[in-house]
């Protein structure tokens, strides 16, 4: 199965429907499988005190406080609509990732969508888990910042949501459904983990993709990777290591005003990234190892046989002297050198003619 390529817009729209129809387009093009936005109110997201990440003041300025960035980058409810519609117009599927209560109500009620991305800055936030689980969503999770153990409780969580539709009366409630045969069915049935290093961009010593293996064996979910690195060559060595999903942002110009752009993937990019993707997965193929139908037609010509290193008499002995391997194959086979040597040619050879039997 092809990983799911989503091409992660964000919030590289900088708030206007306009880019974000241009991005959905680029994403289109490229072929991703999906194009995901964030659906957000700032004043639910933030408090007005929050101070930006060090990327972020790096990107935008420390002149405004993050609730302030946050405010210009929302989009509507009403122009998430439009997204969604020229989505099914331009034939790619349309996410998002919710940060509060109420954009998650909006995005499984009202949109409708296929799956809920949960960020990595959530992945503690048992509340907004519980909330989406319960809905029957599947989830794909970023575990960005987090340990095993967190990743432990916020899959518990969601053991619990999947599997009853009251409020917990105490977080035991969580553990003992995490350990239930049920519990561990939804999970595997609705959740996919992502390895993910929260850093824009990553340094590559911090992308730790090994990490995606220990996922996978720890909690025996589908992997994949979020990926904040430069360039594409961490996402499509994830591919080849069996990440399910891949996300990965994206802009149309790297030199827009915003948190992001800097640390995403221009038009061009993003078109390498989905093929290189394709051809590795094309490449991964199988684990039988047999001549492949490409190259049987090139067994002949490539491989070698028994020739007469020169002229040889009928009744003459085969030594090293006279006997070699040279191709063509369609002869005797190159292993048969030393059962060769010593016998004596029933005819005679020219300097370069196959042994025959």
């Amino acid at each position: 199965m092809n990983a799911y390529i989503i091409a992660e817009a964000g919030v590289n729209h900088n708030g206007s429907l306009e880019l974000a129809v241009e991005l959905v387009n680029v994403a289109s093009a490229a072929g991703a499988d999906a194009v995901k936005f964030q659906t957000f109110k700032a004043e639910n997201l933030v408090s007005k005190s929050a101070r930006k990440a060090d990327y972020q003041k790096i990107n935008t300025g420390n002149s405004e406080s993050q609730f302030e960035m946050l405010k210009k980058l929302e989009l509507s409810y009403q122009e998430h609509q439009v997204l969604v519609q020229h989505c099914l117009a331009k034939k790619i599927q349309f996410l998002s990732t919710p940060f509060d209560h109420v954009s998650s109500e909006f995005l499984i009620k009202e949109l409708d969508v296929p799956v809920i991305k949960i960020s990595s800055g959530d992945l503690t936030n048992a509340p907004l888990l519980l909330h989406v689980s319960q809905s029957g969503k599947p989830i794909i999770l970023s575990t960005g910042m987090s340990t095993l153990g967190e990743i432990e409780s916020a899959l518990s969580v969601l053991a619990f949501g999947y599997t009853s539709s009251v409020a917990p009366s105490s977080i035991s409630e969580f553990d003992l459904a995490y350990f239930t045969e049920q519990g561990q069915q939804m999970l595997q049935k609705n959740v996919t983990l992502l390895h993910c290093t929260t850093e824009y961009p990553t340094p590559f010593l911090d992308v730790n993709l090994k990490a995606m293996d220990t996922l996978k064996n720890a909690f025996h979910l589908r992997v994949g990777l979020s990926d904040h690195t430069n360039g594409i060559s961490v996402a499509i060595a994830a591919v080849a290591r069996g990440a399910s999903v891949i996300e990965k942002h994206f802009t149309l110009d790297k030199e827009l005003p915003g948190p992001d752009h800097k640390a995403s993937l221009n038009p061009t990019e993003l078109c390498a990234l989905v093929k290189s993707i394709r051809e590795v997965e094309d490449a991964l193929g199988s684990v039988t190892k047999i001549p492949t139908s490409s190259e049987r037609k090139n067994k002949e010509v490539a491989q070698k046989s028994l020739v007469a290193a020169r002229d040889i008499a009928a009744g003459e002995i085969f030594t090293v002297e006279n006997l070699t391997v040279k191709r063509p194959a369609g002869g005797i086979s190159p292993i048969q050198y030393w059962s060769w040597l010593g016998k004596k040619a029933v005819r005679s050879y020219q300097e370069d003619e196959m042994i025959r039997e």
